[in-house]
């Protein structure tokens, strides 16, 4: 059986041996193009792929096809109904980084609201140095205690930053973009606007679908209290980036951190990339969820999905 792993540099020289043992594996330390899929995927019966899209036609040239692994839990880039209706099985990686990435939501919103970043440039520029005062007070900053935190997505990743925003004093409610209310142990946002006028925290956690995608316009960053902040560690796609950069030029909301983006990466000329403050906005290149234990969670996700495959042949 021939296994393709499609860009295999997304886990971080992490030991993938384990896999390798259940096939012919082959993987790839680059993301591979569109036009390079059906050379590298000819014979394989199974690939595994962490941001590589394979859609309807891919599909139709690789014959020998049976399963996807998705090393990630978003799916949003593989066509699900071509796969379903040619027999091709897919299956993702869920809650393998959770903790990671609820953690990075956290640290997101304690850098803003303490201006971590700006006080940090302060320090490295020799700035602190050559000041005749003992401490600078140049940015006001605000603590995370008794603040308002708004959750979009109360899944796995939501449920954990609003224990840890709990955690921390904070006054927690979510929205759920599909419209199904659960019991939960906080209270839901009947509507978008009701969370995002009554939030001092916005953070994302819900997929790229029909319903999300460009959820964060210019008319909903607008419903935001004008000292709140938006986190989205959920999918590029979601937010309005073009609408984001105007609402940070212009103070219609006080900061924001990112860890996806609609095109990855980021395209250089990007308003994001040219900001009139810069330290109103916190960016990671999509790594939130890669700690070393989310990557080996993820590796194992990858091996049991395979091992079920065969198991099921």
């Amino acid at each position: 059986m021939k296994i393709v792993f499609l860009d295999e540099f997304t886990i971080f020289g992490q030991d993938i041996s384990k896999i390798a043992t259940l096939g012919n594996y082959v993987g790839y330390n680059e993301t591979t193009s569109n036009k390079q899929i059906i050379e590298r995927c000819k014979d394989a019966e199974v690939i595994i792929t962490n941001k590589v899209v394979i859609d309807d036609a891919l599909m139709e040239q690789l014959p020998s096809l049976k399963l996807i692994c998705i090393a990630a839990t978003g799916m949003n880039n593989i066509d699900l109904n071509a796969a379903s209706r040619r027999g091709i099985k897919v299956r993702n990686a869920v809650g393998y980084s959770t903790d990671a990435v609820a953690e990075v939501t956290i640290g997101y919103a304690l850098s803003l609201m303490r201006e971590l970043h700006f006080y940090d440039t302060y320090f490295k520029s020799g700035a602190y140095a050559a000041s005749n005062r003992h401490l600078n007070l140049d940015r006001r900053t605000t603590g995370l205690r008794n603040k308002n935190w708004g959750i979009i997505g109360l899944g796995n990743i939501g449920r954990r930053v609003a224990q840890l925003a709990s955690a921390f004093g904070c006054n927690v409610k979510y929205y759920s973009t599909s419209g199904t209310i659960r019991e939960e142990a906080y209270p839901a946002c009947s509507t978008l606007t009701e969370l995002l006028e009554w939030a001092d925290i916005v953070s994302i956690h819900t997929p790229l679908n029909e319903n999300t995608r460009n959820l964060i316009d210019a008319k909903r960053i607008e419903e935001m209290k004008s000292s709140a902040i938006l986190i989205n560690v959920a999918r590029g796609g979601i937010v309005d980036e073009v609408a984001l950069a105007n609402a940070l030029n212009n103070d219609v909301i006080a900061g924001a951190a990112f860890d996806v983006f609609a095109s990855e990466p980021i395209n250089a000329d990007s308003p994001l990339m040219q900001l009139k403050d810069p330290y109103k906005f916190i960016a990671s290149p999509h790594n939130a969820w890669a700690t070393v234990e989310s990557i080996d969670n993820l590796i194992d996700h990858c091996y049991t999905n395979i091992r079920e495959y065969i198991s099921g042949k």
